[in-house]
């Protein structure tokens, strides 16, 4: 027999054939032990679902005489009682919302793991289970039909998801529409008729779509787009050929290097590195991002030319992969190396490598490490040399055939002198100059840009000045590298003194510049109308508004830059950071954020420079950028820049510059690096945040200080010197934490009801984001699970919004340790999955650990002991270690373990590693899991048979803790169990005992 509730509620018999059922509320009834098919319902919770919170008088009475009639209606025996409930005795297969939900679980696995095809057919599958509106014939309350219409669309997101890469968007356009009209609030599927409208080649369209987005959520909800969003939006604006990808668009079309194409795609299928060689301006990068749109697999752009040295590769490979090196809610625990081989380890991934030559040997060691630590990687690298490791396979590009470079000069010449074309009169002397260019694609495009200024022949007769001939006379060719640099340099010569002074400054910059840091950095008048010169002459290019040039021409214009261009543009940096700085604590800080994103490069150059350069410079850098840092997840980006920095300083920084020395002593530290004098340097660090010697300058600075060293242990603390709203809700937010620690609940919540109220006030996300995730922890221990979801929910969205997926894995296992405390064991197993899935792409260990130690505690409940051994064995395999804060992982699965070892009657080994746990949560100052702990001890008092005591012990964990958890399964066991034993009086009055120790003492108990 079939069962089905994704429509009306029905039944079918082996043949197919529809039986028939009794009246709504047998229906309902029915409905709601399918929903949890081989498992006991409770009578509350059956009472819950056909009545509300307030079931009518006799509800009771009705539940049993609807039980019996649905009985006689079913096959004997289907419907088992229980003493807490009903059971019917189905395998969850049997009932096709279970089928729906484990369908599409596996869709959503496959979508992450970008098998695609494999993905769209799973979730079509499990789509087409549903037959109409959901439980649309029986009265149950909405809360049951929202959670199935939730995972409903959820499902149809992801197959869209799917379909899109599939490249099935013209079929969508007309489905997503209906969809958005529908849900107008569901940012996915606005970005994902975007998407399908910017691939059919509806660009306007889609830009249209995101305005009307705005508008809506502005209207409905007050709120800005999501970060997501955002970025679609941004890279449709900017014409990039995939919006979700960071492979970059092209401006001009590709011409020749079909058969090298077709070969790098041939040994990428059988070989796991490739590498593209030749000289600067031969074609690499453009072939190789050619390579990219042939790939059915998922591919990341990681351009090296922008990176000084090699250390900051694996930094550059986090940006590309758009995974942050820590969330806002914890603190590093592995290095940025580790960090992508855990992104990356259980992926199917090209990563394209471009410009390896200025830091061969640390790319060369870097791929080869990557490479052995993941099996499903592929690499595809340019450079001017091979990278010399175990299994590369080189792809050199030689000189492009005639009809090729005929076909580049005449298409980048018509580009820029509309009607040109090749002909008899000109066929020949093109013909020469692509000759004489040695078939090097950027000299071909160098010469054919100077037609918007010169006639043919005239390029032709330069040419032949700069390379001694042309035309018909034998030429004894040179190499490839020094024709290049001949035609750079013939380009060069054209300037005028003005263009090749901005030439060589450009060069300062990492990667590319606006205007405004051009015009300031490089400090010529006119720089405006020189840049569109040199975008004119194809010796700059000109991208979403910012300027770049190709690194080969790079290259040759650095050689008239002159050192004092590093200092004013390390200057200039260290002043937008500074600018900077008020905004991001602000409603304006996602548009910062962004701002300061696109210079990323530019920062890290300047700094490096500042290092090596200007300690005191780069000293107030450190305090000037550590904020965008901590935000965007960057946290150890500059931990070797501060090592060096704090071996060229010592341990006595300027006076006015200790906070900006705090902050690189973190900044060192994060990295674990051993330096010189490392004790030292904390020692100082600390005298500095804990002396009362004068107000804090910057609020970030103790923040951080906080995030590493944990909650302060009493010393005196300096207070804020700003007088503003967000320093005052900083300061509110650490009383509150504080008043936390030492138990004091109702404190804690007034101050952080005021400093929600004023982070509301300045927009500041962080500050709402972590004030609404401690409210939603408090809601959820005192058991007002509205209130906890309402404040997780908008946590999430802020999150969101900030880009970091890093949170949205803690938030989600914390939504889902909520919902297994309520019973609802299905969205729980939802949430902790979607945060594996998450976490194991982003490699975040713990946050994986966290979401595998939940599935087990699910298993348990579950009854499957050994799946839950199995799974919490694995969390443990999987945590690491880290500073404060960093304990509760391990700490969680300890106390999982231990109650499985309790389970199974081995008392000694759960006692250890319930006393384990607690060691752990207390030395990283996590006094919520040493209250876990402590229940855990009472629940082995009593099945040692002393129920006094493990009353005593559950109201020492309140405590510890500072409150009561409600809710809590296995304390609500051990309560009632106690009770029985010793009765109700006894129990309270062991227990009030408990509760109504010191912290101290409260510890010094459980030490016994």
């Amino acid at each position: 027999m079939r069962f089905g509730i994704l429509g009306t509620v029905e039944i079918r018999s082996a043949d197919g054939e529809v039986l028939p059922l009794g009246g709504p509320r047998q229906r309902a009834l029915l409905a709601l032990l399918l929903l949890d098919a081989g498992r006991v319902v409770t009578v509350e919770r059956l009472l819950d679902g056909m009545y509300g919170s307030q079931p009518p008088a006799g509800a009771m009475s009705a539940l049993q005489s609807q039980v019996s009639r649905l009985r006689r209606g079913l096959p004997p025996d289907l419907i088992e009682f229980h003493p807490a409930g009903y059971r019917i005795a189905l395998e969850p297969e049997a009932v096709d919302v279970h089928r729906f939900e484990h369908l599409a679980r596996q869709g959503a696995r496959a979508l992450a793991e970008t098998d695609h095809a494999q993905a769209a057919a799973l979730l079509k599958e499990a789509l087409d289970l549903w037959r109409g509106p959901v439980l649309a014939d029986v009265p149950l309350t909405e809360a049951i039909s929202a959670r199935l219409n939730e995972l409903r669309l959820s499902a149809t997101e992801d197959l869209f998801d799917a379909q899109l890469a599939l490249g099935e968007h013209a079929a969508l356009i007309s489905e997503l529409r209906a969809q958005v009209e529908a849900h107008p609030l569901r940012e996915r599927l606005r970005g994902q008729l975007m998407l399908a409208l910017y691939a059919g080649g509806r660009q306007a369209e889609a830009l249209a779509e995101f305005e009307n987005a705005r508008r809506t959520l502005e209207e409905e909800l007050g709120a800005d787009p999501s970060a997501e969003l955002s970025a679609i939006h941004l890279a449709v604006l900017r014409g990039e050929p995939d919006p979700r990808s960071n492979v970059p668009a092209q401006l001009t079309s590709f011409v020749g290097r079909a058969d090298e194409l077709d070969r790098i795609v041939a040994m990428l299928a059988d070989s796991r590195l490739v590498t593209v060689t030749g000289p600067g301006g031969a074609g690499k990068t453009r072939l190789a991002i050619e390579v990219a749109g042939l790939q059915a697999r998922e591919t990341y752009f990681v351009d090296l030319a922008a990176v000084s040295h090699g250390a900051d590769i694996p930094q550059a490979m986090l940006s590309a992969l758009g995974v942050r090196d820590a969330g806002l809610f914890g603190t590093l625990t592995q290095d940025t190396t580790s960090r992508v081989i855990a992104a990356l380890a259980d992926r199917h991934v090209l990563l394209i490598m471009d410009n390896c030559e200025h830091v061969i040997a640390h790319a060369a060691g870097f791929v080869h490490r990557l490479l052995t630590a993941c099996p499903g990687l592929r690499v595809l690298a340019t450079s001017r040399e091979a990278l010399a490791i175990t299994g590369e396979h080189l792809c050199p590009l030689p000189s492009l055939p005639e009809p090729a470079a005929v076909r580049l000069f005449t298409d980048r010449a018509a580009a820029v002198s509309p009607g040109f074309h090749v002909h008899a009169g000109n066929a020949e002397t093109v013909k020469q100059i692509c000759e004489a260019l040695d078939g090097m694609p950027l000299a071909i495009e160098l010469a054919a840009a100077r037609l918007r200024s010169l006639e043919i022949a005239e390029v032709a007769a330069r040419l032949e000045d700069r390379f001694a001939l042309l035309s018909r006379g034998a030429r004894t060719a040179s190499p490839r590298h020094r024709t290049l640099r001949a035609a750079v340099e013939w380009s060069w010569d054209l300037l005028d003194p003005d263009e090749q002074l901005l030439a060589a400054r450009l060069t300062v910059f990492a990667g590319s510049a606006t205007l405004a840091a051009a015009e300031q950095v490089c400090g010529m008048p006119a720089t405006a109308d020189l840049l569109s010169s040199l975008v004119d002459k194809s010796l700059v290019e000109n991208v979403g508004g910012r300027y770049r040039m190709l690194d080969t021409i790079r290259a040759f214009c650095a050689e008239h830059l002159t050192e004092d261009m590093r200092r004013a543009h390390a200057t200039y940096f260290y002043e937008l950071a500074e600018t900077a700085d008020p905004h991001l604590r602000r409603a304006e800080q996602l548009e910062w954020l962004s701002r300061l994103d696109a210079d990323h490069g530019n920062i890290q150059a300047a700094l490096r420079w500042a290092v090596s350069n200007d300690t005191t410079l780069a000293l107030q850098m450190f305090g000037a950028i550590s904020p965008y840092w901590y935000l965007r997840g960057l946290r150890g980006q500059a931990t070797p820049l501060a090592t060096e920095l704090l071996t060229r300083i010592g341990t006595q920084p300027p006076d006015d510059l200790d906070e900006e020395y705090v902050l690189c002593v973190l900044h060192a530290a994060w990295s674990e690096i051993d330096a010189p004098h490392w004790h030292d340097h904390l020692k100082h660090a600390e005298s500095i945040m804990r002396q009362p010697r004068g107000a804090i300058r910057r609020a970030h600075s103790a923040f951080l200080w906080a995030v590493a060293t944990g909650p302060p242990k009493g010393e005196p603390q300096r207070p804020l010197l700003d007088d503003d709203t967000w320093s005052e809700s900083f300061a509110t937010l650490g009383f509150a934490m504080l008043n936390m620690f030492d138990g004091e609940i109702v404190a804690a919540q007034a101050d952080l009801a005021k400093a929600l109220a004023g982070f509301r006030a300045v927009g500041d996300r962080w500050g709402l984001i972590t004030t609404l995730d401690t409210l939603a922890q408090l809601a959820d221990s005192r058991g007002d699970d509205q209130a906890f979801l309402d404040l997780l929910t908008e946590a999430m969205d802020l999150v969101g919004q900030l880009g970091s997926v890093d949170d949205t894995v803690t938030l989600l296992c914390r939504r889902a340790d909520n919902l297994v405390r309520g019973g609802n064991f299905d969205a729980a197993r939802a949430d902790y999955e979607h945060a594996a899935t998450l976490a194991r792409r982003i490699g975040t260990s713990d946050q994986l650990a966290a979401a595998y130690s939940g599935l087990g505690e699910i298993a348990r409940f579950d009854g499957d002991p050994a799946n839950a051994r199995r799974l919490q064995e694995l969390a443990l395999s999987t945590c690491t270690k880290g500073p404060f804060g960093l304990g509760s992982p391990q700490a969680r699965v300890l106390i999982a373990l231990a109650r499985l070892v309790e389970a199974e009657g081995d008392i000694s080994s759960a006692g250890a590693h319930y006393h384990q746990a607690i060691a752990i949560a207390l030395e990283h100052r996590h006094l919520p899991f040493v209250a876990r702990g402590t229940d855990g001890l009472a629940s082995l008092a009593l099945r040692e048979g002393n129920a006094e005591h493990a009353a005593l012990l559950l109201g020492a964990a309140i405590a510890i803790r500072g409150m009561p958890l409600i809710g809590d399964p296995d304390i609500t066991r051990v309560t009632d169990q106690a009770i029985a034993v010793i009765g109700k009086d006894a129990f309270t009055a062991a227990f009030e005992r408990g509760a109504a120790l010191t912290r101290e003492q409260a510890l010094s108990l459980i030490g016994k």
